[in-house]
């Protein structure tokens, strides 16, 4: 039943691409991660299946449609969305398949992987794949406040599904002194992996809110100060513990001087897919968007819906 719910899926996405989106099957099979032939049998199953009338007869037709919408509005590169109706766990089963595309692509590839319940939640999901020309570098570190092994980490947990390299950042996510982060950051194998995280082809990343509920704070990587202190200056979300202010523009100062992640990698040359969704994300996603920080997103149908209705209505 539920292989028959995915193929049902795939023809409705590959039906609205064609005859929808204008896309050729060329395209169709690029977008969809197939052959040629695949697409082709896709379009013609939605046909059989009597999904094709005036409209897409399908759930998928309205997910498309916004992340159409979304894509236009922030320029996106990359937007999919899950059915208002999916399971709690919809925007990670989308982000699994998304990271599978990716990791079954044959050239080599640098994928920069940041972190988030998401993220972690995606993961669990993949398949193992054989992928030994790749590499996987993180974009945030490994080690938690008390020098253990971080229990947020995805990095591990994707390696033991890959073959492809990996490569941990071995500090912490924010450090307790800004004065050790220079230093730190210029060891040799830190700045490395630094270095490849801004050569990678597509990041996978995490939206923090920016209130009483922020991941960076129940994580114990800021405290209450701290984050009193970022909202005070306006903060409004993070992205790989990098604060930023409703226009998506990094906080200048506090926390922001600790952070010993890597930079978000350079949307020119990379493709920064971030995953969130839900309304109280909604005030981060937003900025996030607004300031250029993604230029691609997962998220699900009522999350989209809002963040085009919010923003249309702001003028």
């Amino acid at each position: 039943m539920a292989d028959q719910q995915r193929k049902l899926e795939q023809a409705a996405r590959a039906a609205w691409l064609a005859h929808v989106g204008g896309l050729t099957q060329d395209e169709i099979a690029t977008r969809l991660g197939v052959s040629r032939q695949s697409a082709q049998r896709l379009v013609a199953q939605a046909m059989s299946e009597g999904l094709v009338k005036i409209r897409i007869d399908h759930p998928f037709a309205d997910c498309m449609q916004i992340a159409r919408d979304l894509s236009e509005r922030w320029n996106l590169s990359f937007c999919e969305i899950a059915p208002a109706d999916a399971p709690a766990d919809g925007v990670a089963h989308h982000l699994a398949a998304v990271m599978e595309q990716w990791l079954r692509r044959a050239d080599p590839l640098t994928i920069a992987i940041g972190t988030g319940r998401t993220l972690r939640s995606a993961i669990a999901r993949l398949p193992h794949i054989d992928c030994p020309d790749h590499r996987i570098v993180s974009l945030t570190g490994n080690i938690a406040t008390d020098g253990s092994t971080a229990a947020y980490n995805v990095l591990f947990s994707l390696s033991d599904l890959v073959t492809a390299r990996s490569f941990p950042l071995p500090v912490s996510v924010i450090l307790p002194e800004g004065d050790t982060r220079t230093a730190l950051l210029a060891q040799q194998g830190i700045a490395r992996v630094i270095a490849m995280s801004a050569e990678a082809e597509v990041a996978f990343v995490g939206v923090g809110r920016m209130d009483e509920s922020a991941a960076l704070l129940a994580d114990g990587f800021i405290d209450a100060n701290d984050l009193a202190a970022l909202r005070k200056a306006g903060g409004e979300g993070e992205i790989l513990g990098w604060a930023y202010d409703k226009d998506g523009q990094l906080i200048e100062g506090l926390s922001n001087d600790r952070v010993a992640s890597a930079p978000i990698p350079p949307r020119e040359t990379a493709l920064v897919i971030a995953a969130a969704h839900g309304q109280a994300k909604l005030p981060a996603i937003r900025a996030a968007l607004r300031g250029g920080l993604i230029n691609g997103l997962v998220t699900d149908a009522a999350t989209g819906a809002a963040l085009l209705g919010q923003d249309r209505a702001a003028g």
